[in-house]
């Protein structure tokens, strides 16, 4: 990106940005003057409307700017509202709500600039925005319908990206008969029916602790004293820890996409586990939870799968790990995560727990798991099947 069109956006961010601690100004004052007096005064979007008007109308420095992003991020500011006060009247607890919005500081609010379609058009492969702001895009693949609105932004590391929104399209894939149960394990990140498609644990953070830890230390002897501008070397550390972590989340996400595009491929049906792994955070496996990116890998698989037309079924995890899948019977207690071999005293079946736990996920899904393996279990019914 040129440096004249960085400067454009930036400075096109800034008026968007006071616009928003305007909102967030005028919402604080309305709720404070409303529980003073006990009158209902609002602040809802014909409000904030007239107050961009009016901005606009008296400073010049906000009319310079493109009206678009502007009433974009009005809008946001409003849904985000919304959706905290429908929490709040809902009572949901404090760690589920969503919280008021907040001003965004200069030194720490990463731009974001919304465009629906009239901001914006797509010329000889570059993409010109309202205001006279032109950009020269590397695109990462085609774009399969013309797109209603673009999200331009910047990461950490001072990277711009352009995401498009397009109407999704489901590109089907010739049919294998195959089906496959997937479990989150604990020495795998995802443990299958087939060992083929088994996901180890990458360990892409664990590879970079050693440089993570050096721009650490790097930051902390230049870490300056409150109220002080940082030092350059202290914004040079800080960018290459950014730019360690990027490359990190970068290689998550790359990891699962391949993979979860190969089990789409091969399989025409999917039971996979509906693990929620945010209680892991509070354990002492938070740091191998977080490098091993199951919610990321997840979220891959479905995406995946919704695109290519596949049958993703989801099945909850209780009680997973104590079900046999061959005969259905539960164990009396919860096995030790220690305890990695399953042994069911019913049937005799000896089994990898996390395979064990694989084959009950097609089970519990309503799908045929004989031949799975090998393995041909009986037609009985789990316990507590769903």
């Amino acid at each position: 990106m040129s440096s004249t069109a960085c400067a454009a956006l930036l400075a096109e961010w800034d008026r968007c940005r006071w616009l928003w601690n305007e909102c967030v100004a005028k919402s604080k004052a309305i709720y404070l003057y409303n529980k003073a007096t006990g009158e209902k005064l609002t602040c809802g979007p014909a409000q904030l409307d007239r107050m961009l008007t009016k901005a606009r109308m008296d400073t010049s420095w906000l009319r310079q700017g493109s009206s678009v992003p502007q009433q974009q991020i009005i809008r946001d500011f409003g849904k985000s509202r919304a959706k905290a006060q429908k929490d709040i009247r809902e009572r949901l607890p404090l760690r589920q709500r969503a919280g008021m919005p907040k001003h965004k500081k200069k030194r720490e609010a990463l731009p974001s600039l919304n465009y629906t379609r009239r901001g914006f058009r797509l010329k000889d492969g570059r993409l010109h925005l309202a205001g006279g702001i032109a950009l020269t895009v590397v695109w990462s693949r085609d774009l399969p319908a013309d797109p209603s609105s673009v999200r331009i932004y910047q990461d950490g590391p001072g990277h711009w990206y352009a995401s498009f929104v397009v109407p999704a399209e489901v590109q089907p894939l010739p049919a294998t008969g195959a089906v496959i149960g997937i479990d989150r394990g604990v020495k795998e990140t995802a443990t299958t029916t087939s060992d083929a498609h088994d996901l180890p644990h990458a360990q892409h953070g664990k590879k970079a602790r050693a440089k993570l830890s050096r721009y650490d230390r790097m930051m902390a002897r230049r870490k300056p004293k409150k109220g002080q501008c940082g030092s350059q070397g202290y914004r040079e550390a800080k960018k290459w820890r950014a730019k360690t972590y990027a490359q990190i989340a970068r290689q998550r996400q790359d990891t699962g996409r391949k993979w979860a595009k190969r089990v789409v491929r091969d399989h025409d049906a999917i039971a996979v586990e509906d693990f929620r792994p945010k209680f892991l955070s509070r354990t002492t496996m938070a740091r191998k939870a977080a490098d091993a990116a199951i919610g990321a890998t997840k979220t891959a698989l479905l995406e995946m799968g919704r695109r290519h037309g596949r049958d993703v079924r989801l099945v909850h995890p209780a009680h997973t790990t104590m079900d046999c899948a061959q005969c259905g019977a539960r164990t009396k207690h919860a096995l030790p995560l220690s305890e990695r071999t399953y042994t069911c005293t019913a049937c005799g079946l000896v089994s990898p727990r996390d395979k064990n736990s694989a084959r009950v996920m097609l089970v519990r899904a309503g799908l045929n798991p004989a031949g799975v393996e090998g393995v041909r279990p009986s037609g009985a019914p789990l316990q507590g099947a769903a």
